[in-house]
């Protein structure tokens, strides 16, 4: 059955979709350890179908500075995916590519800003791929886009293209492991509602 809202999402469908959040999450922490050279692992994926305001506070509420790479999704799935880089993940990796460390964002150079782009739409283009590979859907990826600014203002930018079909944000999230410390970095899929039970219906989950 079709479905209008993510809320309306069932149980088994919630598993299938973390299922896929695993693999994408899981192939994103492999690239990370890839270029960072060390070995990187991921907790277990959550997803979560939230409210905006829920979801600003899951990643650590309204007012908290972080860093964000947004990449918009197309072809035959509509929607964005945001990476979320939270201080201490933005040391971890400019720490080890350019032996760099902040105590907060003013203090990030432009070589900095563009290590944490490369970082961020290789998560995101690995996550993609693979689940593009699962469901053998065809999506194509824009330039990334990169900011720093409250989280709030930052989750401003899906409230803004799907505030008008959903009240609800779909997001995938795991926690990065690195040298057994775990280091928080959320990557947040929002496809649109029809783009969603396309996916789901090529997945064998629902009727496409």
């Amino acid at each position: 059955m079709t479905i209008k809202n993510y809320d309306e999402l069932s149980a088994l469908e919630i598993d299938t979709l973390r299922e896929v959040g695993s693999i994408g999450t899981g192939n994103a922490a492999t690239a990370l350890s890839s270029m960072l050279n060390r070995e990187i692992r991921i907790t277990y994926p959550e997803v979560r179908i939230m409210g905006y305001n829920e979801a600003i506070e899951w990643i650590g509420g309204p007012e908290v500075i972080t860093a964000g790479v947004l990449v918009r999704i197309s072809g035959q799935m509509n929607g964005i995916m945001l990476s979320v880089q939270p201080l201490e993940f933005v040391n971890l990796v400019l720490g080890t590519m350019l032996d760099d460390r902040l105590d907060d964002y003013t203090q990030l150079t432009d070589l900095g800003s563009s290590a944490l782009v490369e970082i961020g739409n290789i998560m995101i283009s690995t996550f993609i791929n693979a689940l593009s590979g699962l469901a053998d859907i065809n999506v194509e990826l824009t330039v990334p886009s990169f900011t720093v600014d409250m989280q709030g203002a930052i989750l401003a930018v899906p409230m803004a293209e799907f505030g008008g079909q959903t009240d609800y944000l779909m997001t995938i999230g795991a926690n990065f492991v690195a040298d057994g410390h775990e280091v928080p970095c959320r990557l947040l899929l929002s496809p649109d509602i029809r783009s969603l039970n396309y996916l789901l219906g090529k997945l064998g989950v629902v009727d496409g």
